[in-house]
């Protein structure tokens, strides 16, 4: 019987290159590619894959944020991260997502079609390399958690979207809600990390990898 994947990734070279790593694999079939995080949501929607390989940053919805959707409309759907980040934060993070595993973007294809197989069986994988990192996460006090925790899921897709250099007119019609409400979102998420100005917004969103907009 063949995994049904579905593949998410901003880079079109990088996306091209995984899928024929894949398809190399009889029992993968790759039933769709998208390029950012509410191209996934609705790609799961439509194809019903039993794996989803995504990257964490990725512009308009992150990774993590498509996790969570994901996770939460089609739980048979299992999330794979496959990301250049190594910080114990981003693991955490795709992890409390809803993700499934976490591999890092430079691993062997081995390791990526094991990691496919151990989530289809309902294992959680992390890679190996990775293992220091996790370890210290479990180690590290409740109340060292980063800030990101803090924010809602819609508090983060304002988040992104400010730092992509979104106007409030243009959020609210992405996110389908009134200007008045994205400025709302937008004072909550200043006081929660402690800000006054979009430029910290956007330091704080690119440290945390929710968006690959650039300082």
């Amino acid at each position: 019987m063949s995994l049904r994947l579905l593949l998410a990734d901003d880079h079109p070279i990088f996306r091209e290159g995984v899928r024929s790593l894949l398809i190399s694999q009889p029992e993968v079939e790759v039933v769709a590619e998208v390029e950012d995080g509410a191209g996934a949501v609705e790609a799961v929607r439509a194809q019903q894959p039993d794996v989803v390989l995504l990257d964490v940053s990725m512009p308009g919805m992150n990774g993590l944020d498509a996790t969570l959707r994901i996770t939460t409309e089609a739980p048979s759907a299992k999330v794979l991260c496959l990301s250049m980040h190594s910080d114990r934060r981003f693991v955490d993070a795709a992890l409390r997502s809803g993700a499934r595993g976490y591999l890092l973007k430079d691993c062997a294809l081995d390791e990526l079609v094991s990691a496919i197989h151990a989530v289809v069986a309902g294992q959680i994988y992390v890679s190996p390399r990775l293992a220091d990192v996790v370890l210290a996460g479990y180690r590290a006090k409740d109340g060292a958690r980063s800030a990101i925790n803090l924010l809602t899921p819609r508090e983060r897709e304002v988040l992104q979207l400010l730092a992509e250099g979104y106007s409030a007119r243009q959020i609210s019609e992405r996110l389908h809600v009134s200007v008045k409400t994205v400025g709302t979102h937008r004072e909550h998420l200043m006081q929660k990390l402690g800000t006054n100005s979009l430029a910290g917004l956007t330091k704080f969103a690119i440290r945390e990898g929710l968006t690959t907009a650039e300082e």
